[in-house]
C-alpha cells in the first residue's frame, strides 16, 4: 500500500508495482546548497552566477532578495508555487555576503553511469548491489522525480543505453520512438546531453532466479565515473588479497559465495532467507551482503557477495561457511546444485594480538630448536673424535637392521601431516549432485632429512 506522503512519487512507484526501478538522485534546484560552488544558497544582497555556455533548467522553490543575477545563454528558471525574486542592494545580509558573486556549479557534472546518482528505495536493510547493478539495468523502470530539475549526462559509452521504461516531466516512455521525440525537443535538451543513446522498451525481468544486469563492456565506464572523483583509482583495501566480486570496480574484504543452481531457484526467496536466517544474528550484523545473478564463462551463477564493515574481521568467512553448509543440507529444496567460497585475506596493515602473540610464540620456538640442534651437534661431534661414536655405511649395517628392526626413531614434529576428507552424505540423502567446495588449504612441513622415510611408508 503506498504512503500518503510525497504524493506524486509514490503515485510513480506505486504504478510499477512488481518492477524494479532506479531512481535519479541529483538535481538542479535553485535551493540546494551543493548546487553551488560556495556550498549554500543566496543570501539577501548576493549576486548570482550561471554558467554562460551551458543549457540547464532550474527549478526555484523559495522566495529570493538578490542584487544582481547572470543567466546562461540557454536555459530557463521554474517558479514553483509560492516561489519569487525581488530586487536587494548589495550586502544587505553582512552576515552572510561575501561580496563575491554565488557561482553555480557546472550542470554538467552528473552522468548516467555513476553508480552513487542513482537510489532503489527496494533494497532492505543489510544488502546492497555491486556497481555495475547500481546504475539502472535493461529490465528496470527509470524514475526521475516529477515536476524536478534535473541535467543527465549520456556516454560517453558508446552502446546504447537500453532500459523498460523512462519516467520524466510528468511523461512515461516506453517505445523509442517517443522517448527519440522529447530528446530531441527543446525540454529534453535541457535535461539529457551528451553523445550517448538512451533506448527504451527493453522486457521485465520474468526469471524468478534473476536477471543478469547490463553488459560486460560496460563496466569499464561505470568504473571510470565512479572513480573519477579518486583520480581514477580504487582506495586501498584494509585486507590481503581483496576480492573482486562480478560487476564491481574495486577490490572488497569479506567472502564470496557461488551458487551453481537449476531453474526451481528463487533469487527473492533467497534473500529473504539470508536476512531471516542470517543476518539477523547478532554475530552477522556488522555485514553487508550482495546477491545477484552473474555471467561467468558463459554460464550463470548466483553471486553472494559478504562485505566486512567492521574493524573486526572474521565474520564474511564464518557466514560463508555457513552459507556452505546450508546449500548442502537445503540445496534440492532450493535449488542449489553446488557452492563454492572465496575470502580476502586478514589485515592488510599490523595484525591483532593474537596473530602477534602466535608469531612470537612461533619465533621463540624456532630459536629454542636452532640452539638445541647446535648443542645435539657438538655432542656428536665430540663423541665421534673420542671414538665413542662411529659412523656406519647402510651396506654395513648389523644384521638386525636386515632383519627388519628399525635403524633410529620417528620424530613425530616432522611426520607428514595428512588430512582426510570427511565422509560425505550419499547420492540418497543429497538428492541431485549437490557438493560444497572451499578454496580452504592445509599447510605444513616436511624435513627433508625424513623424506625419504616417509616416502617409503606411503
Amino acid at each position: 500500500m503506498c504512503a500518503p506522503g510525497r504524493v506524486l512519487l509514490w503515485l510513480q512507484l506505486c504504478a510499477l508495482t512488481r518492477a524494479a526501478y532506479k531512481l535519479w538522485v541529483p538535481d538542479t534546484y535553485f535551493d540546494t546548497a551543493s548546487n553551488w560552488i560556495q556550498n549554500r544558497t543566496p543570501c539577501a544582497g548576493d549576486a548570482v552566477q550561471f554558467p554562460a555556455d551551458k543549457m540547464v533548467s532550474v527549478l526555484v522553490r523559495d522566495s529570493y532578495a538578490i542584487s544582481d543575477m547572470l543567466l546562461p545563454l540557454d536555459g530557463e528558471l521554474v517558479l514553483a508555487s509560492g516561489a519569487s525574486f525581488s530586487a536587494a542592494g548589495v550586502g544587505s545580509d553582512p552576515a552572510c555576503n561575501s561580496g563575491a558573486p554565488l557561482l553555480f556549479r557546472n550542470p554538467d557534472r552528473f552522468s548516467w553511469l555513476d553508480p552513487h546518482l542513482w537510489s532503489s528505495a527496494a533494497q532492505e536493510s543489510g544488502f546492497f548491489s555491486v556497481d555495475a547493478e547500481r546504475v539502472p539495468c535493461s529490465y528496470d523502470d527509470v524514475l526521475f522525480p516529477r515536476d524536478a530539475s534535473f541535467r543527465v549526462a549520456l556516454g560517453p559509452d558508446p552502446n546504447p543505453v537500453l532500459v523498460r521504461s523512462v519516467s520524466a516531466v510528468g511523461q512515461t516512455f516506453t517505445r523509442d520512438e517517443d522517448l527519440t521525440a522529447f530528446l530531441a525537443s527543446r525540454e529534453g535538451r535541457l535535461r539529457f546531453h551528451g553523445p550517448g543513446a538512451l533506448r527504451v522498451g527493453a522486457q521485465a525481468c520474468t526469471d524468478a532466479s534473476g536477471c543478469v544486469c547490463g553488459y560486460p563492456e560496460t563496466l569499464p565506464w561505470i568504473c571510470a565515473s565512479l572513480l573519477q572523483p579518486l583520480g581514477g583509482r580504487c582506495p586501498q583495501a584494509t585486507c590481503r588479497d581483496p576480492l573482486l566480486p562480478q560487476g564491481h570496480c574495486c577490490g572488497l574484504c569479506g567472502a564470496i559465495v557461488s551458487l551453481a543452481h537449476d531453474p526451481t531457484f528463487n533469487l527473492e526467496r533467497y534473500r529473504a532467507r539470508l536476512l531471516d536466517l542470517f543476518l539477523k544474528q547478532p554475530q552477522y550484523q556488522g555485514l553487508q551482503v550482495a546477491v545477484s545473478k552473474v555471467l561467468r564463462d558463459a554460464r550463470t551463477e548466483i553471486q553472494v557477495v559478504l562485505v566486512e564493515t567492521r574493524p573486526e574481521a572474521g565474520a564474511a568467512g564464518r557466514l560463508g561457511h555457513a552459507l556452505l553448509q546450508d546449500a548442502v543440507a537445503q540445496g534440492d529444496a532450493l535449488g542449489i546444485l553446488s557452492a563454492t567460497l572465496r575470502h580476502s585475506g586478514g589485515p592488510a596493515h599490523g595484525g591483532s594480538a593474537l596473530d602477534r602473540e602466535g608469531s612470537g610464540a612461533w619465533m621463540a620456538g624456532g630459536v629454542a630448536v636452532l640452539v638445541l640442534l647446535a648443542l645435539l651437534g657438538t655432542m656428536l661431534l665430540l663423541l665421534h673424535r673420542s671414538g665413542r661414536l662411529r659412523w656406519r655405511r647402510r651396506d654395513e649395517a648389523e644384521p638386525a637392521a636386515s632383519a627388519g628392526l628399525p635403524l633410529g626413531f620417528r620424530n613425530p614434529l616432522f611426520d607428514v601431516m595428512v588430512f582426510k576428507q570427511q565422509p560425505q552424505p550419499s547420492v540418497e540423502q543429497l538428492g541431485s549432485a549437490q557438493k560444497a567446495d572451499t578454496d580452504t588449504s592445509f599447510s605444513y612441513f616436511v624435513n627433508p632429512l625424513f623424506a625419504g622415510e616417509a616416502e617409503a611408508e606411503a
